[in-house]
């Protein structure tokens, strides 16, 4: 008999770890390959982890609720064969992790508006959940001295305002001594519970851009008031989602000064045109066609047209992007939100834009989205309107400097200008609305940029064929 050591696999760009969240298997049980071992959360998407091989779990390195770093050994399978696996050996130890995978470079060439000086940058606040900051490229790991640290282990600290002599003096229980999470939030509680910290006072005297990295890190930090419930009041805990959506958000709001703008366009041509394709369309490809590829399309084309609102801000930089990656809101049955992505979206026709919203929507749905599925996103669109509602003001997906949102289309009278004078017809009006970051853009480019996303709405050529 020989060991087989099952590893947490690599699951995306950006992330370097996951918490084990439930083992679908017990200790002497017969594993087929396939056959999912344990279940695992990352910041974005629930998975399962899979066994390779076929064999009998004879050992569990983890507990529940424990997070683990990409390229660690989670368990032990016995599998028939020679013992020649380097774990057959073990006894109570944990093995030697396999080194992690170099991530790969990213096919994105992002311009960066105002070159950072000599002086070394301070990065712009990510949010705990691990919305990764996108550059042109980035490790999985981020090296400081001789310690290396996740991009979580990192955004915690600049969140928490935990400054870089803090970091190295806190203890990892992590493989090869690495600073993990929970390692983090452990010293946060402690030290909440002491004296202030010296490091705070060494961040107030850097740069600019540290000091509102530290302001932002007091709000997002300071006491949450206590709220006294009656004995009727049911009270419910967060689950892990819900918890990442809420700390995300409030980091949204405490980053971004967010501005609105809305414009209202008259759909007539684009509902006539759908009402029109709709059935040839689904006996052609198998699927809807939804409003939502038609409007995905018209913002990726605004985007061409206006491209300093596909940006991102780091510090006092302006990262332009490339690639038009459009993330589309989706409502879970649980209640929660999750972001899915379509990549490169101008570079796709509108059927495989349809094709790519219908895939992400269903796979959310069944909880079968991959982590690379939620990454990358440059712009973020939600349809309120399937809701109900006529508009609303969305707040922004860091990090992100825009979303915008969509109402229900009704049926309103509008005046015409015709060549016989104006007249009053029923048409189908939609509201558009959008947040957008006014540290890097202003009322002129934002709304700009939304009549031109109406403007190619209600400009729909009813000849078209897809």
């Amino acid at each position: 008999m020989a060991i087989y050591e099952l590893i947490l696999p690599k699951m995306g760009e950006s992330v370097s770890e996951a918490t084990l969240t439930k083992w679908v298997k017990q200790i002497g049980d017969q594993i087929d390959e396939d056959d999912a071992v344990a279940e695992i959360a990352t910041d974005k998407v629930d998975s399962e982890v899979p066994s390779p091989v076929r064999g009998i779990l004879k050992e569990r390195l983890f507990d529940e609720n424990q997070v683990i770093q990409v390229g660690e050994v989670i368990a032990l399978i016995e599998i028939e064969g020679a013992d020649s696996s380097p774990a057959a050996n073990h006894t109570t130890e944990v093995s030697e992790p396999q080194p992690i995978e170099e991530a790969e470079p990213t096919n994105e060439v992002e311009e960066v508006i105002e070159e950072s000086s000599t002086e070394e940058q301070i990065p712009g606040i990510s949010q705990i959940a691990e919305r990764p900051i996108e550059t042109n490229h980035e490790p999985s790991d981020i090296h400081s001295g001789i310690r290396f640290y996740s991009p979580l282990v990192r955004n915690i600290a600049q969140e928490e305002g935990i400054s870089q002599s803090e970091l190295d003096a806190i203890p990892g229980t992590g493989a090869e001594g690495r600073v993990t999470k929970q390692d983090v939030l452990n010293y946060i509680q402690n030290r909440q519970g002491g004296s202030p910290s010296t490091g705070q006072n060494k961040v107030s005297t850097t740069t600019p851009a540290t000091t509102s990295t530290d302001n932002q890190a007091k709000t997002a930090t300071a006491p949450v008031q206590v709220v006294k419930s009656s004995g009727s009041d049911e009270i419910i805990e967060m689950d892990r989602m819900r918890r990442l959506i809420a700390d995300h958000m409030v980091h949204s709001v405490s980053t971004s000064p967010h501005v609105f703008s809305v414009v209202e366009a008259d759909v007539t041509n684009l509902v006539n045109w759908r009402n029109k394709v709709k059935d040839a369309y689904k006996k052609a490809e198998g699927e809807n066609i939804t409003f939502t590829p038609l409007i995905i399309e018209a913002i990726a084309k605004a985007i061409k047209d206006f491209p300093m609102i596909n940006v991102s801000v780091d510090g006092y930089n302006i990262i332009k992007k490339k690639n038009i990656n459009i993330g589309m809101a989706a409502a879970l049955p649980s209640g929660n939100l999750i972001v899915p992505v379509i990549k490169n979206v101008d570079q796709l026709s509108l059927t495989g834009i349809s094709r790519s919203v219908n895939d992400l929507a269903v796979r959310a749905r069944g909880n079968k989205l991959k982590p690379d599925d939620t990454q990358g996103g440059t712009f973020t669109f939600t349809n309120i309107g399937a809701f109900g509602n006529i508009f609303g003001m969305p707040i922004i997906n860091q990090p992100q400097a825009a979303i915008m949102a969509v109402g229900t289309i009704k049926k309103k009278p509008a005046v015409l200008e015709t060549e016989f004078g104006d007249v009053i017809a029923v048409r189908h009006m939609m509201y558009i609305s959008m947040s957008y970051d006014h540290r890097v853009i202003d009322g002129a480019l934002g709304g700009s940029f939304i009549r031109r996303v109406a403007d190619y709405l209600e400009n729909w050529d009813v000849d078209r064929t897809i």
